[in-house]
């Protein structure tokens, strides 16, 4: 679980899009103005924003904190040492090198917000998981099945039999074959894609334990695998949120492989030499 005396900011963007329009509303004002936040009562803020406080109080509940206080606290660690805001919007008369630098540092808050969420049993449970896991296979649709093959590049290194495939029909099968010992990673931005919840719906008929990687924690993606872990990434110009979180759902699988393969010592170590040994006849 993660930490209540942390991360307000980052859980508010990440439960943002399932929020109601008034719980946006609240979100919005806190986003733009955190200072005054750990300063206002809940019937100041509920006064100022023409809501009840029991509206505010849900708000509180609804990102993960058991109330408004525990929300202040958490808001209030972040203001004391704050992350710098980095994300800009590109505008149309930006030179190359300026551009070039708020795509850079578009993906380094997407990595900062992400990092202040793998913290926690979520993350832990994960890499315990796949190293105890039988077999593992990454499942991705569209751009996140590109992810889901980088994953497989990385993890054929640790030893553990794993798979990827990016045809959705064939991805429901290979999902049908895996069992109680197998452990499936599924990857999709909004966690609503059909095509990965589909193989979700498999892989659950058959007892698989999944890890999801989604943007969104309000999501059937992330409501129904068994450990869901999250990015975070702001939507920009020319930029979705999307393309953004290519580079944190990428982090958090590096994360994940680093890990697994500190956990294997010996194995890990001799599957790697195993592998070096049969590519290096492709080297002149």
């Amino acid at each position: 679980m993660i930490n209540e005396n942390q991360y307000c900011l980052a859980r508010i963007k990440t439960h943002y899009v399932k929020l109601s329009d008034k719980e946006k509303t609240i979100a919005d004002y806190i986003l733009k103005h955190p200072e005054e936040i750990i300063h206002t009562s809940i019937n100041q803020l509920a006064e100022d924003l023409g809501m009840a406080d029991s509206t505010v109080f849900r708000f509180c509940k609804r990102i993960g904190f058991k109330g408004y206080q525990a929300m202040k606290i958490a808001l209030a660690s972040e203001i004391v040492t704050p992350i710098k805001d980095i994300h800009e919007t590109i505008n149309e008369g930006d030179d190359v090198r300026t551009v070039s630098e708020k795509v850079f540092q578009s993906n380094m808050k997407a990595l900062e917000d992400t990092l202040q969420l793998l913290v926690g049993g979520s993350f832990e449970l994960a890499v315990k998981t796949i190293v105890n896991a039988k077999r593992v296979e990454f499942f991705g649709s569209g751009g996140s099945s590109i992810i889901a093959m980088d994953a497989y590049h990385k993890f054929i290194r640790t030893g553990i039999p794993v798979f990827a495939n990016s045809d959705s029909h064939m991805q429901l099968m290979s999902a049908s074959q895996l069992g109680e010992q197998d452990v499936a990673v599924l990857i999709s931005h909004t966690g609503t894609t059909k095509d990965t919840i589909q193989v979700l719906g498999v892989l659950k008929e058959n007892n698989v334990k999944t890890i999801g990687i989604t943007n969104f924690a309000k999501s059937p993606l992330s409501e129904e695998v068994d450990i869901p872990l999250y990015t975070v990434a702001e939507e920009t110009d020319y930029r979705s949120e999307a393309l953004s979180s290519r580079i944190a759902q990428l982090s958090i699988l590096d994360s994940l492989f680093i890990n697994v393969m500190i956990a294997r010592e010996e194995e890990g170590h001799t599957s790697l030499h195993k592998m070096r040994n049969a590519i290096s006849i492709k080297r002149m």
